[in-house]
């Protein structure tokens, strides 16, 4: 349970993401799982969002950023009055904000202790899985039948990119890269909302994904998954595409479990039964 000590002020918008295998060393306070509340969070230039929905909103997007992409880290603590300071607004949008985070579960609030980035909980991540498999195993069968020659030129230019950023090192342009190859492949589809649907779902799978780039060689395993992918959609199989979708999702689960081992105390609950009834229901969804 958090102690309640007021968080250390920083002098940027989020610390610097990890560029090896996150430490297992405790946050500064440590919290138990639970929907919740604010980030302390300053933008790199001070900027005038007086009006109400418009702060709010860009508040929202800002701070979820740093959460998914762990420039703020689980269990860290969160200001909301600098939050204010440094957007230049009253407490208002900063509270909206806060409050849409937490019931996207990226944020939790201890009355009488404070607000802190939330854990990754273990117990959502099967269910996000499944969902983000079916949606997917089907936006891809759709791609390999119906991809044009210059969609498939976009999407080998996509795969392009991702080796260019790997090369560099680039976790956070990685990242970037990766969802735009999923995406595309929705566009080809014919089912570009699909996308919105998988980026909700997979919220917190994707804080999981962050943890997993910096091992050691798994960026350019995620590239070989996603060559097969696209070669298969090139070639117009769609049972092929869809066995290399289906073994990319299953290998990230698989990277997962080792990075949750390196990391506990960056995640909350347990994955048992969770797994025993997501695993039931992705067989009999296959």
């Amino acid at each position: 349970m958090p102690t309640g000590n007021p968080p250390a002020k920083t002098g940027s918008i989020a610390a610097t993401p990890p560029s090896t295998m996150p430490s297992t060393t405790p946050p500064a306070t440590p919290v138990m799982p639970a929907k919740a509340a604010a980030l302390l969070v300053r933008p790199p230039a001070r900027r005038d969002m007086r009006r109400g929905p418009t702060a709010a909103d860009a508040i929202h997007r800002d701070l979820r950023a740093e959460i998914v992409s762990l420039k703020r880290k689980p269990g860290e603590p969160i200001a909301e009055k600098q939050i204010a300071e440094a957007y230049g607004v009253s407490r208002t949008p900063v509270r909206e904000a806060v409050l849409r985070l937490a019931d996207e579960g990226l944020i939790e609030i201890f009355p009488q202790s404070g607000t802190f980035v939330a854990r990754i909980p273990l117990g959502a991540l099967p269910e996000a899985g499944v969902i983000r498999k079916v949606l997917e195993r089907a936006t891809v069968r759709f791609a390999a039948e119906r991809a044009s020659r210059s969609q498939i030129a976009a999407l080998r230019a996509c795969l392009e990119h991702q080796r260019e950023v790997d090369a560099v090192g680039d976790a956070d342009g990685f990242h970037q890269a990766d969802e735009a190859f999923h995406a595309q492949i929705t566009e080809m589809a014919g089912y570009p909302g699909f996308w919105g649907i998988i980026q909700q779902a997979k919220v917190q799978l994707d804080r999981c994904r962050r943890l997993t780039l910096p091992v050691p060689g798994r960026m350019r395993t995620v590239i070989a998954e996603h060559e097969a992918i696209v070669e298969a959609i090139a070639g117009h199989d769609p049972d092929r595409a869809e066995q290399s979708l289906v073994r990319h999702l299953d290998n990230l689960q698989i990277t997962v479990d080792d990075v949750r081992n390196a990391a506990p105390l960056y995640f909350s609950g347990s994955l048992t039964a969770d797994i025993a009834a997501a695993t039931a229901l992705d067989g009999a969804l296959r």
